[in-house]
């Protein structure tokens, strides 16, 4: 290899204490970091907001569908010793007029047809057709959860002359509820009666009901107080049984009431298949006006029986069948136009998001089935006896060191240099320290260690800076907080034997493990960045080239621009514009570097916080290789595509995997939410168990599994859901400092 002359190393003297009395003005780098800490907070506090709206919807969703809330209870054989003789003898419309319980029967010769459970959007439909048709009215008693989810038909509903009534927000048996409950599930109801036709009414049926000889002491209070606020309670003279879906001649005949008198018979249009009462409903409305039957409403077949009250309320609609509707004004039809809007986006986005996790968890359980297929193969090509780089790389490398206020990293980093089996030169890049970094590096008196001084500019600056400087083809940049084995360097060079190899990526390491937030992150490291290494590598496709440990032809550095602070993510920006340039990027497992995670929450926060960031803003710089050609467009097509999704796409959405396995848990069914979350760990720990066989690491760590997926993943993904937060609003950061203890050393992994 040809050795360049030596650059003069450029100094900058240091800087003195401020003089007595006068204030410092703040760096470059202070300025962006408080512009940059100003920024951060609402960011974050958007990113919460947005998984708490998330998980609103979804509760939304659940309370409509009774997942949320849900009361499957009904009381049976209670006794009605408290209950009025005369209301259980009375007739089917129960009121409380003055406060004293009356009943009214239905005309003899008149049918008041009321329907039970709906909106429907499949049976509903083909009956109000069939009212229509025959020019009949219906009373309808809606549940509150399917009348926001269905407003048009409810709309029609009203529009073609039926009368509605209220049937519970989510028909639920009000005997077992509180008083509140009682309250909250007609008001819902109201709400959404509002917001789909704008009205409200005075009618009530409350599920599991029949006749008004059924009434018991538990239900009693409830329509007793019900009565006190307006509403009249409505029951049946005559059940067709259609649920029970006993045939067509069945359901008529139940229907029929006796002797010419008159009735309330029920009906469903909703709760499930009622193809035969579709096609009784027509039959039956054929026999009864073959008998002389007419048919009206609960608000019609009232007013008959009580001509001197006159045919309307005052305050009603004005129309006699519809005398119980109150059009919805004020709050009460805002806040019921705003129910329906927030069902609408619940009925939307939840589906929606359904089957992207159903994407998502197949993409999931892809990724880790050909992580383990490739990095098998991987381990089995590069171990193998007759595996070969060409002839050894035994000339000397230089290596680039960037620190800014490394004093309690920077000896043990440069130590572990000086024992290197690999012939090397070591340039401290010292980026403006404050604390004395570059005087620590010049004291040691290490052969082949140079000090380059710089102001703070950032780390990609220190980096092209210490190649500039660099007298060898080969050049290894590391971090200031990183220990190399004294192998490290002779391994990860090996590579460039081969002419097409541009740079190698090398085994990155948590030093400092022993703490629980260390092991989490040695998981992370072992088996999400090396096993990927691993199967990026065989698909040509590598992303990322860690700071902590890689090496690079100068020529093919230099050829891609040098370091860039265009992004966040320097090393994944370089390691993308060599792919681009043609260069081939490859990992060497046995070259291992020991760096310090960090070693708090917050830290590790800005960590992965710059990491995402920085890798959403360099597959957009380098989003052109898409199309194009060649080995960039190789990446572009195959690895661009790799990273969005596994990197990007699979961990926005796994937030939501938890939200709806919690949900589940909690809601549904927890013994089969349990189980499958069960086996997605089970799936994750045998990747994790392979990879750290083959990086010979000890199983121990494993144990901590369970909890990183309970903690630590949910931080990893609010920390990507801030990053996309950040790059929608165009935000910027630069280079963060993250805060060292020092207490890194070659082969700390051995504990």
């Amino acid at each position: 290899m040809t050795t360049p002359t030596t650059p003069t190393t450029p100094t900058t003297p240091p800087a003195g204490p401020p003089a007595r009395g006068r204030r410092r003005a703040p760096s470059r780098m202070e300025r962006a970091a408080g512009r940059a800490a100003a920024l951060q907070r609402p960011r974050v506090l958007l990113a919460l907001l947005l998984l708490l709206a998330l998980t609103c919807v979804m509760l939304l969703d659940g309370y409509l569908r009774a997942e949320v809330g849900g009361d499957q209870r009904v009381r049976t054989g209670a006794s009605a010793s408290d209950v009025p003789e005369d209301v259980l003898d009375g007739g089917p419309i129960l009121s409380f007029p003055g406060g004293q319980a009356t009943t009214v029967s239905v005309p003899d010769k008149t049918i008041v047809l009321t329907f039970d459970d709906g909106p429907d959007p499949t049976w509903t439909p083909q009956v109000l057709d069939i009212l229509e048709k025959y020019d009949v009215p219906g009373t309808f008693f809606l549940v509150g959860s399917m009348v926001s989810r269905h407003p048009g038909i409810v709309r029609d509903m009203v529009e073609q002359g039926n009368e509605v009534g209220v049937h519970t927000f989510t028909h639920v048996d009000l005997s077992y509820q509180s008083r509140a409950r009682v309250t909250r599930e007609i008001e819902q109801t109201q709400l959404a009666l509002a917001g789909a036709a704008g009205i409200t009414t005075t009618l009530f049926r409350a599920p599991y009901s029949s006749q008004t000889d059924a009434i018991d002491d538990y239900s009693w209070p409830v329509y007793e107080s019900l009565g006190q606020d307006g509403y009249t309670s409505v029951f049946i003279d005559t059940d067709s049984d259609d649920w029970k879906r006993p045939g067509v001649s069945k359901i008529v005949e139940w229907a029929t009431p006796e002797d010419g008198e008159g009735a309330s018979v029920l009906f469903h249009d909703a709760g499930g298949e009622r193809s035969q009462t579709i096609e009784a409903l027509p039959k039956y409305i054929e026999k009864m006006k073959a008998k002389g039957y007419t048919f009206t409403t609960v608000s019609g077949a009232t007013a008959e029986q009580r001509p001197a009250s006159g045919a309307a309320d005052s305050t009603g609609s004005g129309d006699g069948l519809q005398a119980a509707h109150h059009e919805a004004t004020g709050a009460t039809l805002y806040e019921g136009k705003a129910l329906i809007a927030a069902v609408a986006v619940a009925e939307w986005t939840v589906p929606a998001l359904s089957a992207g996790l159903v994407i998502v968890g197949v993409a999931v359980m892809g990724r880790f089935a050909l992580m383990l297929v490739l990095a098998r193969r991987h381990h089995r090509r590069r171990n193998g006896r007759r595996f070969g780089w060409g002839p050894p790389v035994t000339g000397p490398v230089s290596v680039i060191v960037p620190a800014y206020n490394e004093k309690e990293c920077i000896e043990a980093t440069l130590r572990s240099l000086a024992r290197s089996t690999h012939p090397i030169e070591i340039i401290v890049v010292d980026d403006g320290s404050t604390d004395g970094t570059a005087d620590i590096a010049e004291s040691l008196g290490l052969p082949g260690v140079r000090v380059v001084r710089q102001a703070n500019a950032g780390k990609p600056a220190a980096l092209n800076n210490g190649v500039r400087h660099a007298r060898y083809d080969i050049v290894v940049m590391m971090d200031g907080d990183t220990v190399f084995e004294p192998d490290t360097v002779r391994h990860l060079v090996q590579p460039f034997a081969d002419p097409s190899v541009g740079a190698v990526a090398g085994n990155a390491k948590v030093g400092n493990r022993r703490t629980l937030i260390g092991a989490w992150q040695h998981i992370e490291y072992v088996m999400g960045f090396n096993l990927d290494r691993r199967m990026y590598d065989l698909l040509r496709c590598m992303p990322t080239i860690p700071g902590a440990i890689g090496a690079f032809r100068r020529e093919a550095v230099l050829q891609a621009g040098g370091m860039s602070d265009d992004t966040l993510a320097e090393d994944t920006d370089i390691t993308i514009a060599l792919h681009r340039a043609g260069w081939r990027v490859v990992y060497e497992e046995h070259a291992r570097a020991w760096t310090e995670a960090p070693g708090s929450l917050g830290q590790l926060w800005s960590q992965r916080y710059r990491w995402s960031y920085g890798t959403m803003q360099a597959l957009w710089k380098h989003r052109r290789s898409l199309t194009d050609k060649g080995p960039s467009g190789r990446f572009g097509r195959v690895g661009m595509p790799l990273v969005v999704l596994f990197q990007v796409v699979t961990p926005l959405f796994a937030p939501l995997i938890d939200v709806f396995t919690l949900y589940s848990m909690l809601f549904v069914d927890f013994r089969a939410a349990l189980l499958a979350w069960l086996a997605v760990l089970g799936v994750q720990l045998v990747c994790a168990a392979y990879a750290f066989r083959l990086d010979r690491e000890k199983y121990r760590y494993l144990l901590m599994m369970p909890l990183q997926q309970l903690a630590y993943r949910q931080m990893m993904y609010l920390v990507l859901i801030h990053s996309c937060v950040t790059a929608l609003t165009g935000g910027r950061l630069r280079w963060q400092k993250l805060k060292r203890t020092g207490e890194v050393g070659t082969g700390a992994g051995a504990g």
